[in-house]
């Protein structure tokens, strides 16, 4: 993967001018642009389209600089269909505009070209195991909610707390399969997982048909295949984001497996009274890859 995701660094520095097409490059690989854009974004801590963005406003910099092009010239080489475009994206990276760059010479808030590297690690097991299941819903109360990497999401918070304590007990009643108890669910992801995206939450449980919810739930149909589940315990969220962040960096890189389109799904085994510790299951959707 590490190698993968090299290549894909050096198809964006190959012509910072022309659209990226992850999707051929993952099919030359022989994998995915789901998956590939999902480990770029966690391993590199942004998202592939934010790297791309600030590698472009690199180079337009010098450019600027360097030469005497107009800027709707260098919009266009860039690929912005208009000056004022570029210069909001040229501001957003750099924090002055372009008129002042190409007056003072800068400064520019450069981004370096990535290069992925492997380092040892794993010292630690990790508790997973591998499931297949048929397909199955997700029933409960759905919300639009921002994507937040790290903390508590309020968001989420104020949409569960908004749910009567028998509501709860309610769904609990409700499900009758895995994964089992209440979930926390996160559907229609961002595919770089940009921070502040929004997604689909959902506070339910699973139920395996659908016809067995009530009208006035939510309800999210999954497809049958297979699913890696994670174990961990600790402070909660953190536990659980630290967890999600192993999954990238140590997981699959190490098996022959990757990500598949589908929803995450958090289930609480555990948890203290205040909800300050917790043993959480992070269920992810995958294939052999």
């Amino acid at each position: 993967m590490i190698t993968w995701l090299n290549q894909l660094v050096d198809l964006v520095e190959d012509d910072l001018t022309e659209d990226l097409r992850v999707d051929r490059l993952a099919a030359r690989l022989g994998t995915t642009e789901y998956h590939l854009r999902r480990m770029f974004s966690a391993l590199a801590g942004m998202p592939l389209s934010e790297y791309v963005r600030r590698r472009r406003m690199t180079a337009a910099a010098a450019d600027l600089v360097a030469g005497s092009d107009d800027l709707l010239t260098l919009a266009v080489r860039y690929g912005y269909g208009s000056a004022e475009a570029f210069g909001r994206a040229f501001q957003a990276v750099h924090g002055t505009s372009p008129g002042q760059a190409r007056r003072d010479g800068g400064p520019f808030r450069t981004q370096p070209c990535l290069r992925f590297r492997l380092t040892v690690e794993g010292a630690a097991p990790m508790d997973v195991r591998l499931v297949t299941r048929p397909a199955f819903h997700l029933a409960g109360h759905a919300t639009r909610v921002p994507l937040v990497h790290q903390g508590v999401n309020p968001a989420i918070a104020q949409h569960v707390s908004s749910l009567a304590p028998q509501e709860h007990q309610r769904l609990k009643a409700l499900g009758d399969t895995e994964p089992h108890g209440l979930l926390a669910v996160s559907a229609d992801l961002d595919p770089d997982r940009r921070e502040g995206s929004e997604l689909t939450y959902l506070h339910g449980v699973a139920v395996a048909d659908a016809g067995t919810a009530p009208d006035d739930l939510d309800v999210l149909p999954v497809e049958a295949g297979a699913w890696a589940v994670f174990r961990a315990s600790g402070p909660y969220p953190d536990a659980l984001q630290t967890l999600w962040a192993a999954t990238a960096t140590e997981w699959f890189p190490s098996n022959h497996w990757r990500l598949r389109p589908g929803p995450e799904i958090v289930a609480v085994v555990d948890r203290a009274d205040d909800f300050s510790t917790a043993t959480v299951e992070l269920w992810l959707p995958v294939e052999p890859s």
